[in-house]
């Protein structure tokens, strides 16, 4: 499948590889994109276009694509998204805090007076928004798009904690009573450390967090009771807890939130946008028996479930663009701060390049100022931890989209 582009700079219908093979020989049409694999015609010609629906499944780690006919799949992708901001976020604040501490001892106190603007989102939404706004827009830009259809869901995370909760029950949750989430906590636990059980009769008792506070909050199902004796040693490397932190719902948190958000943002540019929901999606998958896969789910959101699947797909993954990170963490020997900033170009390589190494295509995960980069597949998967730069040929330049053709249908995650 080979997408067109008109003179004129508007999507057409694809082709097949036939047919774009002898445009480009009689120069009749140029390459303007590797992958997906786009030509531009060098000549005027009628915009003739069939229906094409785009089916979006929505979701917090991993969006499925399918633009669709109504007896074939034009277009079908597999995008997985950033999960870092979060952590990146925590890290910059350490770091600062630490530094304004080194550098200004005393600093005037700032009150929490400035309101955030209307319709404000976190940072790590926001991008996540952004990403699935970018993804359908790239799609519009090689696919004569009529119609988009989005699969969002809603979570009542109150209903999923406790099955028989109704009426006034959802203004009284777990913490009612209690002044902050550390009394509750002990409260929970009756006051006792839930590693020895009392045995070291250590009468002073701390909240833990059994995920770091950095990407697992203050929430109760990530804080646990110990004694001051257990506490210490644990942080100590001296014991380890078995214990697991309970259910997260940062992911149906992600989706109630972005939900309309993301459909409001849609509609906004694109004029034919409309809404469907996971119970409708799985119901269509299985009377068509269709297994289940972010971009089979895409298709049935699309509404073509029977539409001749693709032999391949692309997968996409989200990155971030530079690492801005100033000093190193660690104080190396003589109470000296390295730089973190790395060269932008490494014998000419950028990271998350596109290169070939033999007959495969891979990226460039790792550089070293010595010539030797790792190279991986968007799935992780090692190609070569170390080889040398002058056996690489750059085919793409890196960007915040990554992405690479994939020749089976993937698994669901």
């Amino acid at each position: 499948m080979v997408y067109v582009i008109s003179i004129e700079g508007k999507p057409l219908m694809p082709c097949k590889e036939a047919k774009a093979r002898k445009l480009l020989r009689d120069n009749k049409a140029k390459v303007i994109k590797r992958t997906p694999f786009t030509i531009q015609l060098l000549f005027v010609c009628e915009n003739i276009t069939q229906p094409i629906t785009l089916g979006i499944d929505a979701g917090s780690k991993k969006i499925g694509i399918s633009a669709t006919t109504e007896t074939k799949e034009l277009y079908a992708s597999e995008v997985t998204l950033r999960n870092d901001i979060v952590d990146n976020l925590a890290s910059r604040r350490q770091f600062r805090r630490t530094r304004r501490n080194r550098k200004t001892r005393y600093r005037k106190a700032r009150f929490m007076n400035r309101k955030k603007s209307e319709g404000w989102l976190a940072h790590s939404i926001r991008q996540k928004i952004e990403t699935h706004l970018k993804v359908v827009s790239d799609v519009h830009k090689i696919l004569p798009i009529s119609k988009i259809i989005v699969e969002t869901a809603s979570f009542d995370i109150q209903k999923i904690k406790n099955p028989e909760i109704q009426g006034e029950q959802y203004q009284q949750g777990e913490q009612l009573d209690f002044w902050n989430v550390r009394e509750y906590v002990l409260f929970r636990d009756n006051h006792v450390c839930q590693h020895c059980k009392g045995k070291t009769k250590d009468k002073i008792l701390n909240v833990h967090h059994i995920e770091s506070r950095k990407i697992g909050g203050d929430a109760p199902n990530n804080l646990i009771t110990l004694c001051e004796t257990c506490h210490k040693k644990h942080h100590a490397g001296e014991i380890e807890l078995k214990v697991k932190r309970g259910t997260s719902f940062k992911d149906a948190a992600f989706m109630g939130i972005m939900r309309w958000g993301f459909y409001d943002k849609l509609r906004e540019i694109y004029p034919d946008v409309s809404m469907t929901y996971g119970y409708i999606t799985k119901n269509t998958r299985i009377r068509n028996e269709l297994e289940k896969s972010h971009v089979v789910d895409a298709r049935c959101v699309s509404g073509n479930p029977q539409a001749e699947p693709l032999p391949s797909f692309f997968l996409q993954k989200s990155v971030r663009k530079r690492n801005r990170q100033l000093h190193k963490a660690t104080i190396s020997k003589g109470g000296k701060r390295k730089s973190n900033q790395a060269p932008k170009y490494v014998h000419g390589f950028q990271l998350f390049d596109k290169v070939l190494f033999g007959n495969q295509e891979c990226f460039v995960f790792g550089r070293r100022s010595s010539g030797y980069f790792d190279l991986r597949l968007l799935d992780g998967s090692k190609v070569h931890a170390s080889t040398s730069y002058k056996k690489l040929k750059v085919l793409e330049k890196t960007k915040t989209l990554l992405i690479e053709r994939r020749r089976a249908i993937p698994p669901i995650a």
